[in-house]
């Protein structure tokens, strides 16, 4: 189950003022899921107005329905076997999302598999996290124990050229779990849970 308390302390770190995001990526597909523009920069070089609108997707994710929109997974050893998707997900996480290649293998990857007959887009968002240390009074003390690193997917459908609506699917990864980094589970994102996207979640679960 995913503690509602730790999506709110990731949620207080995406504001344009003082966001946990260093790196956005991202790739527009047409109708037929053919990725026709890609992109990937640091974060910080977007104009103000750029964050917010960015963050708006990403905390779409994150502030969604705790367990019923957001539903927290374990992933298998199948899942995290040598060449897997989870290998794959695990190396752009751990490059800070400044490969290409392997950013595209992974649009890719997911143009095979989503195909909702319309043109979409797929954002990733990079960050890493101080985990600030809290007393057993629950009061924030200095200094900060662990880093917590993780990915944030967005696939929205386009509303405009290169624009993109309210995220339908997403994944926090690794999962953030009793305030650190929980690398043998994923938050897997659905607005209408067990709707069109559930296929996406069955695809990534199985690695």
């Amino acid at each position: 189950m995913i503690n509602r308390d730790d999506m709110l302390e990731l949620t207080r770190r995406l504001t344009p003022a003082r966001s946990s995001v260093g790196r956005i990526a991202g790739a527009y597909f047409d109708e037929e899921s053919y990725a026709d523009g890609t992109f990937n920069t640091n974060f910080l070089k977007l104009s103000q107005a750029d964050r917010a609108k960015n963050l708006a997707l990403a905390k779409t994710v994150l502030f969604s329905d705790t367990n019923t929109q957001l539903k927290e997974y374990r992933l298998t050893d199948q899942a995290r076997r040598p060449g897997g998707l989870w290998q794959l997900l695990t190396a752009i996480k751990e490059c800070g999302m400044k490969n290409d290649a392997f950013t595209d293998l992974f649009y890719e990857l997911i143009g095979e598999k989503y195909r909702p007959g319309r043109p979409w887009s797929c954002f990733l968002f990079h960050g890493r996290y101080d985990v600030p240390v809290k007393g057993s009074d629950k009061e924030w003390l200095e200094g900060s124990d662990e880093v917590y690193e993780y990915l944030i997917c967005t696939i929205s459908s386009l509303i405009g050229e290169y624009e993109p609506g309210t995220p339908e699917f997403g994944f926090l990864y690794p999962a953030f779990k009793e305030r650190g980094a929980a690398l043998n589970f994923v938050d897997v994102f659905e607005s209408r849970p067990g709707g069109p996207c559930r296929e996406l979640t069955k695809w990534l679960l199985e690695g």
